[in-house]
């Protein structure tokens, strides 16, 4: 891993300030875990998401009246960018911070293309026959960003990639259960076909917004899963050091805090919009910081 310099030219400067304000306005429950990180890797973190934001920016804006095609263009063409940038010709602000980043914590470009893909997915692809065509999706657009961040975070142990993928799987599994109203709106079905009817459940009783056994054994179902993914991606902490292992503990946290409304509403997503207030947030990221740094984990002895 290469060591991030402190001095940086006034251009660059400019590009992270950037980037930093786009998380600082959009990152929600993310920008509550960034804030426990070291400026310096808290200034790469910003820039990550900021790269997130722009790919889903350009592909997912339901107000749109764009073309998929048109949309699929962009995308390529943020490829191109990509590339571009890792050639060090960098396009804009975005990509100029992106370069220095994955230069400083050696991040392949790999990992930022399946970015890029998971974004096109949901332009192209809205129902999944069964979970492994779902994993490979959450694995896209979740579980390769916990990679990058695992860069930036520094690490030793390569079982570590293990435990930040399962731990990216469990937060974009739980957005799922959160948001499978949301989505339907935007005619996108997540939950995998061959679980729904196994349970029984149709996509017409979705549709009708019907919340009976079926659906909540399915939704039950979900939710088990992500939690045996939060067990295994909890398990990540303790081969951060101490400086780090903060961010992924309390982004993680909150999204299992969200988890377990789901399940303190039996399941029932489809009438109640499951969220944490800001309070709750800045309750479990200090409880969560202070727990983190201050445990004595090691390797292999993790749990959520």
């Amino acid at each position: 891993m290469s060591n991030p310099r402190t001095e940086q030219p006034t251009g660059l400067r400019a590009a992270y300030d950037e980037c930093s304000l786009i998380t600082r306005r959009e990152a929600k429950n993310f920008y509550y875990a960034f804030l426990t990180l070291p400026a310096e890797r808290r200034r790469a973190i910003c820039v990550v998401y900021a790269f997130c934001r722009y790919c889903d920016d350009a592909a997912d804006d339901q107000r749109s009246t764009e073309t998929t095609e048109t949309k699929l263009a962009r995308l390529d063409e943020i490829r191109a960018d990509l590339g571009r940038s890792y050639d060090g010709i960098a396009t804009s602000p975005v990509f100029l911070a992106l370069a220095d980043v994955a230069q400083r914590y050696d991040i392949p470009q790999e990992y930022f293309r399946d970015i890029v893909s998971g974004v096109e997915s949901d332009l192209v692809k809205n129902r999944y026959q069964d979970f492994e065509e779902l994993r490979q999706y959450c694995y896209q657009v979740a579980s390769v960003v916990g990679l990058i961040c695992l860069q930036i975070f520094g690490y030793r142990d390569p079982r570590a990639k293990d435990h930040a993928i399962d731990l990216g799987l469990a937060m974009q599994l739980t957005n799922i259960s959160r948001d499978v109203k949301e989505d339907l709106a935007m005619d996108r079905v997540y939950m995998p076909q061959d679980e729904m009817a196994r349970f029984g459940y149709t996509e017409a009783d979705l549709q009708a917004g019907i919340v009976n056994e079926s659906f909540t054994n399915l939704m039950r179902f979900q939710a088990q899963r992500a939690k045996e993914y939060f067990h295994s991606g909890f398990q990540l902490l303790p081969y951060l050091s101490f400086r780090s292992r903060a961010c992924p503990a309390v982004l993680g946290q909150l999204y299992s805090k969200v988890l377990e409304r789901i399940e303190s509403v039996d399941y029932d997503v489809l009438h109640h919009r499951v969220s944490l207030s800001k309070p709750q947030k800045i309750r479990v990221m200090a409880q969560t910081w202070l727990g983190s740094t201050l445990s004595g984990l090691r390797p292999g002895a993790g749990k959520p």
